[in-house]
């Protein structure tokens, strides 16, 4: 179990019974915990409070739980949306994770609860060719640590020899790492089954942590903006390098893509539009909000907006989505992007109904994003 520091007292009245959570057809949630001692037990939804905009599709504040005679606390939400939504256990105020079901995100662990989405199966593993996941490590002289990429490669990658593909870098979001693509995302089965469906090129994904700390630097809580030098460093001067050595890849421009969500989202604009001699298409999935001084269309990431016909030979595909749940995010993207179509600067802007700042935004952005790359 992972407990939170000063936990130790919360956590001692907590029983070895363990119930998973009960997902209802109409995708109401029923969360059951036995903590007989416990004074107050509730579910918060991660990030789901009113003042981050309610961005957790299982609800916008924590459910207070009821307790019955033998200390089994329960509470039944309302019809949540789909998706796989990230809560704690909030045991008389200090949050822990539920045992009953997986943690996941990195080094900030929530747990989670999938709710299905009645007839959409794209991130569902399917009797298709399946690629593989491979842990690949590699050491950083600019942070002077080893570090861990996850790389995807097809399902023809081993049979193939001759073949060679193109890279798409994905990044994660904020208090993630490089497994929450595949773990939360699915992004092999995604991939997996467009390239089955001959919807997407056979491709490399490659997908590595979004902090790169030197000695001495803490991890950031906050994701910063711009990201840190040594972060673009890292990717450029060390990831692909890397990539390029050890796998079969086509290592120009016009066969190297990056995309990102939240905190990789920003990571993605500045590494890549001041890297334009590295990437050719680009994929921005919930931005979060940035000041006009952050994302100025005349000044940011070295003035590349301010050549339209310029950018538009460069970049062969600048793509945003977001969902409409995701209020802050959703309506700052449309405002950004209306100042770069003023600007001439072409966009594909993609949004996804009713889904938040959550994993079905994401896995539905990769899944319109994917079959974009690399056609000329």
């Amino acid at each position: 179990m992972h407990v939170q520091d000063g936990a130790s007292s919360a956590a001692s009245n907590l029983q070895d019974e363990k119930y998973p959570p009960h997902v209802h057809l109409d995708g109401r949630v029923t969360f059951r915990f036995k903590a007989p001692m416990a004074q107050r037990v509730q579910i918060e939804p991660v990030n789901g409070q009113p003042e981050n905009n309610g961005y957790n599709g299982l609800g916008k504040a924590p459910y207070d739980m009821t307790r019955d005679e033998h200390g089994l606390w329960t509470v039944t939400t309302p019809p949540a949306v789909p998706g796989l939504h990230a809560y704690w256990l909030v045991v008389d105020g200090v949050r822990v994770n539920d045992t009953a079901t997986k943690s996941y995100g990195g080094r900030a662990k929530a747990c989670g609860v999938e709710v299905p989405e009645p007839g959409v199966d794209f991130y569902d593993i399917k009797d298709v060719p399946h690629g593989q996941v491979r842990m690949q490590w590699y050491y950083s002289k600019v942070t002077e640590a080893w570090r861990r990429a996850f790389v995807y490669t097809p399902p023809d990658y081993d049979d193939n020899r001759e073949q060679r593909y193109p890279v798409f870098i994905l990044r994660h979001g904020g208090g993630e790492d490089e497994t929450s693509w595949v773990e939360q995302g699915r992004a092999n089965f995604i991939v997996d089954n467009l390239i089955a469906e001959g919807k997407a090129k056979p491709m490399i994904v490659v997908m590595d942590w979004g902090q790169a700390p030197t000695p001495g630097q803490p991890l950031l809580h906050i994701p910063s903006t711009p990201p840190p030098p040594e972060m673009t460093q890292v990717t450029v001067k060390e990831l692909i390098p890397m990539v390029d050595a050890t796998f079969r890849t086509i290592p120009d421009r016009e066969h190297r893509a990056m995309a990102g969500l939240s905190m990789g989202s920003v990571q993605t604009l500045y590494i890549g539009l001041t890297n334009l001699d590295t990437f050719s298409y680009l994929g921005i999935f919930s931005r979060r909000p940035m000041s006009a001084a952050e994302f100025n269309v005349a000044q940011s990431f070295g003035g590349v907006f301010t050549d339209a016909a310029a950018f538009k030979q460069q970049v062969r595909l600048f793509w945003w989505g977001a969902g409409t749940a995701e209020e802050g995010i959703y309506n700052a993207t449309k405002a950004d992007l209306a100042e770069l179509a003023k600007a001439g600067i072409e966009s594909v802007f993609v949004e996804f109904p009713g889904t938040s700042h959550e994993w079905q935004t994401w896995r539905k952005s990769l899944y319109d994003f994917a079959p974009r790359l690399f056609r000329r």
